[in-house]
């Protein structure tokens, strides 16, 4: 196995460990015991603990992103306003979303590492990066989306702002009540989210 692919399979074991038993009991041993590793095939990747979480939240982030990245090239390749758009733009959203195993894991670490970067330093850098990339993604789609009311600006950010909320709100909601915020509740919860935009893909009056 390359030291790409080796990497990649311990960022998945912190990943697991994290949605299982929380961030604090991602230590070296505890991830090499996870991903099935001797602690010193751990330490040829990872110098320290320190190391090993920023190093797995840049990859949590990065994969994030390509998602998302990836969805929107769908939306920009629709005619706005087209059930093709409003489909492509529920795909992109369902991105952020832990609607399948990885996604959850994907989502649960993300939380878990933007919580933990009030508090630990080292990671600060990489959570303003996560919300930068995430941001200007949901900004290039509420651009596409939100016409002109003499708003400027401002209105676009605040827009940004309260779909990013409501995002962040699914998250937690569908990891903490899977039960009940289902992916039909989700895909309800964003449908009404659009209605509301006075863009291309609100009702017709």
């Amino acid at each position: 196995m390359d030291a790409a692919a080796r990497r990649q399979e311990i960022v998945d074991a912190v990943c697991r460990i994290i949605a299982s038993d929380g961030l604090e009991r991602a230590s070296l041993r505890e991830v090499a015991d996870e991903a099935g590793l001797a602690v010193g095939s751990v330490r040829h990747y990872f110098a320290s603990s320190e190391e090993l979480l920023a190093f797995s939240f840049a990859s949590v982030v990065d994969r994030i992103v390509a998602r998302l990245s990836g969805a929107y090239a769908g939306v920009s390749a629709s005619s706005a306003g087209s059930e093709t758009q409003r489909s492509a733009v529920l795909t992109l959203l369902g991105e952020f979303l832990p609607l399948d195993e990885q996604r959850a894991l994907d989502a649960c670490a993300w939380l878990a590492f933007k919580n933990a970067a009030r508090i630990r330093p080292f990671l600060a850098a990489e959570a303003d990066r996560s919300h930068r990339a995430v941001a200007a993604v949901v900004g290039q789609l509420i651009t596409g989306l939100v016409e002109d009311d003499g708003g400027g600006q401002q209105r676009l950010v605040t827009e940004a702002e309260r779909l990013l909320a409501t995002l962040d709100g699914l998250t937690m909601h569908a990891l903490l009540q899977p039960e009940w915020m289902t992916l039909e509740m989700c895909q309800d919860v964003l449908e009404s989210h659009l209605a509301g935009l006075e863009g291309p893909l609100a009702p017709k009056h």
